[in-house]
């Protein structure tokens, strides 16, 4: 059966292998005679999916043994939430670095438990563009700083992240975590939905360094980090079927090469489509400024709404998928995770290429 150029910005593409793999487990895994999604969540079987997810996370982010990794529920959206109930002291406030839609969301769930500074914004200029790092200023007291890593909506990703010293950095890094290598010791607590590069929607990954988790009795017990940590992510049914699919997602990204063979392999990809963008004298143009382009999420316009139409249709009649903007930019959107494989990029490149001299 042919796969289609899955270019959806999430939930998205996942390995072919992974899938194949499991399918092959899906009525029985490891000899249980069962399905993973009927396996307890206490059993032996479970346990070494879960631990095994854990351990490929550590391995190939190379997570320094002072950070404790919790597998939740509830996506990034949740986060909004629990980072500021957990770490937002309300007499110092917390600063947060605005670059698109999400980060505004997550400003919007802080500003419900404490005060809020804009540590810098792009808004203005239509979030084309990255702050440069010194044009980023938070109170030298502030709880945390935060910002969102990659943008799907702006095609905007951050090259290099802000030194924030003794202040705890926290990263949104749903749509780029694990497409290169990063030194998580920067960061106070990263979190990310699964559902770009490590696998299905329904779990949610968070790498927290261990002495920003407190015991906090007044805080809902399933909004508290101490909970998860204490319990090993165990503390409520997990995700299983999800935390399954991120193990073999990981095993995947291993046998790739690791972090670092996936970022080369990422840079060649978005190199076939940002090129077809830059060679096409005006006929395709890129959202995001040159230096804050996303490997990820390629955002581009055409000359007119009438051409975005008749291309988004005959890309969809070739077997393109999910390549329409997010309605709030419009123009077209090709997002590239890890798992969209090199020989589908090449394919839309092409045919960006020849809509472009059919149509110009």
């Amino acid at each position: 059966m042919a796969r289609a150029y899955n270019f959806n910005a999430g939930p998205a593409a996942l390995p072919e292998e992974v899938l194949l793999k499991a399918q092959k487990e899906f009525l029985d895994f490891e000899g249980s005679h069962m399905s993973v999604m009927e396996l307890s969540h206490r059993s032996k079987e479970y346990s070494q999916v879960h631990d095994k997810a854990n351990a490929l996370l550590r391995e190939l982010m190379e997570i320094p043994e002072n950070y404790e990794i919790l597998l939740l529920q509830g996506g990034a959206s949740l986060q909004f939430s629990m980072v500021p109930l957990n770490l937002l002291d309300r007499n110092l406030g917390a600063s947060y670095i605005l670059t698109g839609s999400w980060s505004e969301k997550a400003v919007k769930e802080a500003k419900r438990i404490g005060p809020v500074e804009i540590a810098a914004s792009t808004k203005a200029s239509g979030y084309h563009a990255i702050p440069p790092l010194a044009n980023i200023h938070w109170n030298k007291e502030t709880s945390y700083v935060h910002l969102t890593s990659n943008n799907t909506i702006y095609g905007t990703q951050w090259q290099e992240y802000p030194q924030t010293g003794h202040i705890p950095l926290i990263a949104d890094m749903s749509s780029d975590i694990m497409s290169k290598k990063i030194d998580v010791s920067r960061f106070g607590l990263i979190y990310a939905g699964a559902q770009k590069n490590l696998g299905p929607s329904g779990v949610t990954v968070v790498i927290i360094r261990k002495d920003l988790i407190k015991k906090d009795e007044s805080l809902p017990t399933m909004l508290s980090y101490h909970t998860h940590a204490s319990s090993g992510s165990l503390y409520n049914t997990p995700p299983t079927l999800a935390i399954y699919l991120l193990s073999l997602v990981l095993e995947w990204t291993k046998d790739k090469g690791g972090v670092s063979q996936i970022e080369k392999l990422n840079q060649q990809k978005a190199k076939l489509i940002y090129d077809a963008i830059d060679e096409s004298n005006g006929f395709y143009t890129g959202h995001a400024d040159r230096d804050s382009r996303s490997n990820m999420n390629i955002t581009f316009t055409l000359p007119s709404s009438e051409l975005t139409d008749k291309f988004l249709q005959e890309a969809a009649d070739e077997g393109f998928i999910g390549l329409s903007g997010h309605r709030s930019v419009g123009g077209c959107r090709a997002s590239i995770y890890n798992a969209v494989p090199h020989e589908h990029c090449l394919a839309l490149a092409e045919f960006m290429k020849k809509f472009k001299n059919t149509n110009s």
